[in-house]
């Protein structure tokens, strides 16, 4: 089992996870509840399928699903809501972080044994 990969897809879980549960405690806007449940649940299912061994989706879906994740405030118009705009904000930059540094760490390994 690749540590670093799963440990990737745990933040992704974790991250989608929080946005998914945003809106029920902490997020009043009703413009950004769509966005913080559709795209963490893409980042809660990406990451349970990965950790649940069935493959899952590549760090750079995951990483992309982050990405959107944390540009959404600014797409759909709830940058104003500080609650919902920092957790999209955050989730999305730390699955970034996470699924880039997975990659880079893939690849650092794959050329080093070729």
């Amino acid at each position: 089992m690749d540590l670093s990969r799963s440990l990737s897809d745990i933040v992704a879980l974790v991250a989608g996870l929080v946005a998914v549960l945003a809106p029920f405690f902490w997020v009043d806007a009703k413009t950004a509840t769509q966005p913080l449940l559709i795209l963490g649940a893409l980042l809660l299912i990406s990451g349970l399928w990965a950790v649940l061994g069935a493959g899952g989706a590549s760090s750079w879906v995951t990483a992309a699903f982050g990405a959107l994740l944390f540009v959404s405030p600014w797409a759909f118009g709830f940058d104003g809501d500080q609650a919902a705009a920092w957790t999209a904000w955050i989730t999305g930059a730390v699955t970034v972080i996470a699924a880039l540094l997975t990659v880079l760490q893939v690849r650092g390994r794959t050329t080093v044994n070729a």
